[in-house]
């Protein structure tokens, strides 16, 4: 091989999604190996509205390893991404060691990396954005070092919820019991095509950083809430029984009063932790009021809340209701300017309100609660990029200048 091509970069980008709980993931057993208290489950989200991409290039004219998240270089000494690349080095010393013939990257395994990453969502504003970026981190340095099998083990020692990132469609996260974490993994429950008319909104209240990170959360959770404890041993178990079988089933019902009680349970937590946390504020509790005057208004379950640690609402509904419950929300909700930006993603169409909904569901609007909506429904896990006009950096192994 001619020297010029022996320092030329190895590039490779891929993007992965979103996940949302609605089985939800509070507390660790072991902080290190980012071992939970219990299991969980999530719904994937679709790329095409929510996804980090990451491209990763390898070098031996690299000094060293460099991070760029969002258009700024960061430090890459962080522990849990530096577990990760550990890792996935391990695996690929492993692969060549053992005398792998498909392991193609052998050669670059002392190489030094360059990492850029970008979401297309807010960053840090309680919509899982470390789980997509870990997790598509995790995904893009397996592709660059040639290592396979799953990743999710790796991904999870990154961020907890990112292992289910690592899948599309809905996915659990199993606990596991093992002291080395080796059987704390996620799986796939049912792909991305198995329930078509299940729908997610998104509803964006604040796109600013949280006030407390879940790592530090979590750790105050776990040594002082005592329904944290009851929760992971009592009740979360048979609720994991519960929401598969509802999946499975398609049972909307079901799926949406065990997604409501876990995150109401899950926010209960954060309050019986002292000193309390407050995740939601005035606009996600008005959104839970909404939805179930919606839902009383019908005398069926239509639509279901989630939130994760942040003041963002997630709503599932189904395809059917997704127009109306859109409109429900710009009223109680009025944008400043009402025009097309206020729902991104897929299309809603346009729908009326009649005024006995508006009487049954009886709120004062709450103006500028909401920013914008984001449509979206399940999707795939992490993908690689071919097209390599999208990798974020250049030939050189910098990032492109936009």
């Amino acid at each position: 091989m001619p020297e010029d091509n022996m320092d030329k970069p190895h590039i490779v980008t891929c993007t992965a999604p979103v996940n949302i709980a609605v089985i939800k993931y509070w507390g660790k057993r072991d902080e290190d190996l980012i071992l939970p208290t219990n299991s969980s489950l999530s719904v994937t989200l679709h790329q095409d509205q929510l996804k980090t991409t990451t491209t990763v290039a390898t070098s031996r004219s690299f000094q060293e390893d460099r991070l760029w998240l969002n258009g700024k270089e960061e430090d890459i000494a962080n522990p849990r991404l530096q577990s990760c690349l550990r890792e996935i080095r391990r695996l690929a010393r492993k692969r060549h060691n053992d005398g792998d013939p498909d392991s193609t990257r052998s050669t670059g395994l002392s190489h030094k990396v360059h990492i850029c990453s970008v979401n297309n969502f807010p960053t840090a504003a309680g919509l899982a954005s470390s789980a997509a970026g870990l997790a598509c981190l995790v995904y893009s340095l397996a592709q660059a070092f040639g290592v396979d099998g799953d990743l999710s083990g790796i991904a999870r020692q990154g961020s907890g919820s990112a292992c289910r990132s690592m899948h599309g469609g809905f996915v659990q996260w199993i606990m596991g019991t093992r002291d080395d974490g080796k059987d704390s993994v996620a799986q796939q429950v049912e792909p991305e095509t198995h329930w078509p008319e299940l729908r997610i909104l998104v509803l964006v209240a604040s796109a600013k950083r949280k006030p407390i990170g879940s790592t530090s959360g979590m750790q105050t959770s776990v040594q002082t809430s005592c329904l944290l404890k009851h929760r992971a041993e009592s009740v979360v178990p048979g609720r994991m029984v519960e929401m598969i079988e509802a999946v499975r089933r398609k049972d909307f019902p079901a799926f949406a009063e065990l997604t409501m009680k876990d995150s109401n349970q899950f926010h209960a937590t954060c309050l019986d932790t002292y000193p309390p946390i407050f995740y939601l504020n005035s606009v996600s509790q008005q959104v839970i009021h909404l939805v179930h005057r919606y839902n009383r208004h019908y005398r069926e379950t239509r639509a279901a809340y989630s939130f994760d640690a942040g003041p963002n609402a997630v709503i599932f509904t189904l395809q059917q209701h997704v127009p109306e419950f859109v409109r429900v929300v710009q009223h109680y909700f009025p944008p400043e300017a009402n025009g097309e930006d206020f729902i991104k993603g897929l299309p809603v169409k346009r729908a009326g309100l009649s005024e006995e909904l508006k009487k049954g569901i009886g709120l004062e609007p709450m103006p500028d609660g909401i920013n914008y909506i984001i449509s979206t429904k399940a999707g795939p896990g992490p993908c690689v990029v071919k097209d390599s006009a999208q990798h974020l950096l250049s030939p050189d192994g910098l990032p492109k200048k936009t």
